[in-house]
């Protein structure tokens, strides 16, 4: 009997040092699976911005080629992620981003559920901090895109889209009472469709280390609801270009433009500037209004399959129609890190410190982020 439990116990220890072995090959190995086989992983999520806290929960990612034995076809992403924040954010997602056989066609689609409390500051290029008023949005999304490829590394598309929001506000008697020029307090819902021109060259969808792409959407939302419900259109403008400079280090740009155009535009669907994506280091919707116009460079480094850093800078600002002015460009700089916990497909887990502009009697305005994929 003695016997038998030390070779149970030496069984159990060399299943362990086997298991952990397997653990560390997986996640810190600098080797690269050639296969191209499926990854499914499922992830604990754990991510910080300012505008969430802390958020917690678990999450699956499911990442494959539908065509395993063309070396130029690009993963398709599934993910699922069900999360909580320490300041009060409740969140569902799902996701989805699909490549046919030959990148023929392109699917996306997001369904998403969200309640988030977060600070309001007034629409325009110049709010105050003195003015933060504390909401709490209700928000329901559902996006579905299909792309074509008709000519070489052109995609048409066409898009369709429900948003639906509500608000609350939890400071009575703020800048959310008080300004008439803010519509729709309470929320609304807006329907719309679109179509899409894509040029796309890019080497990997994740991790580019060459090529470009340049997408401009149109999208329109019609009188689907009455009354003083939104009408009119959004038009969004996105490029992105990378050069390799050595093999490891990359440079990348990146540029964008959005603008609402409409009757009745509620203040939620106004482009905010600020997110861990473009202008790091403002809070998200610090400052909104019809336009929004940012672009950014990142010099990329790649120290080995699993571990990275960059560097970044840009500017931006958001503007009515008419009220575009060089000057009132507002600085975003910073660092980050990269751990790629998929170095074949280019998968990454990033940390970033974002860095602002500094107001009159305000602290200069920062950012942490820890994030999935790239920032762009």
């Amino acid at each position: 009997m003695k016997k038998l439990s030390i070779c149970t116990l030496f069984v159990l220890i060399t299943a362990n040092a086997f298991a952990q072995k397997k653990l560390i090959e997986r996640y810190l190995s600098n080797k690269t699976d050639s296969s191209r086989r499926p990854s499914f992983m499922p992830v604990p999520i754990f991510r910080y911005s300012q505008e969430i806290g802390v958020e917690f929960g678990a999450g699956l990612l499911y990442s494959t080629y539908l065509d395993r034995k063309d070396l130029s076809n690009r993963s398709s992403n599934f993910s699922g992620v069900v999360s909580a924040s320490t300041k009060g954010q409740y969140n569902v997602s799902l996701k989805g981003d699909i490549w046919t056989k030959n990148n023929t066609h392109h699917y996306i689609s997001e369904i998403r559920f969200k309640q988030m409390p977060f600070n309001f500051y007034g629409i325009g290029n110049e709010t105050d901090e003195a003015n933060k008023d504390r909401l709490v949005q209700g928000f329901v999304k559902v996006v579905l895109e299909a792309e074509k490829r008709f000519w070489p590394a052109m995609y048409t598309g066409f898009s369709l889209g429900f948003e639906n929001y509500h608000f609350t506000d939890k400071e009575v008697g703020g800048i959310f009472t008080t300004d008439q020029a803010i519509l729709h307090k309470t929320g609304g819902s807006v329907v719309y469709a679109g179509i899409s021109q894509t040029y796309d060259t890019r080497n990997s969808n994740n991790y580019t280390t060459k090529g470009m792409t340049a997408k401009v959407s149109f999208q329109y939302a019609p009188d689907f609801w009455g009354k003083e419900n939104f009408t009119g259109s959004l038009i969004k403008a996105n490029v992105r270009s990378f050069w390799s400079l050595s093999p490891k280090f990359v440079i990348g740009v990146n540029g964008l433009f959005h603008t609402i155009q409409g009757k009745n535009t509620p203040f939620y669907l106004l482009p905010q500037m600020g997110n861990d994506e473009m202008m790091r280091g403002y809070y998200t919707g610090r400052y909104r209004d019809r336009n929004l116009l940012a672009a950014q460079a990142e010099l990329r480094y790649r120290y080995n399959n699993r571990f990275g850093a960059v560097v970044f800078g840009g500017g931006g600002q958001v503007f009515e129609n008419g009220g575009f002015e060089v000057r009132n460009f507002k600085p975003s700089y910073g660092a980050g890190g990269r751990y790629f916990f998929d170095p074949e497909k280019g998968l990454s887990v990033r940390l970033d410190y974002g860095i602002g502009e500094k107001r009159p009697n305000e602290k200069r305005q920062t950012g942490f982020y820890i994030s999935l994929a790239e920032a762009f």
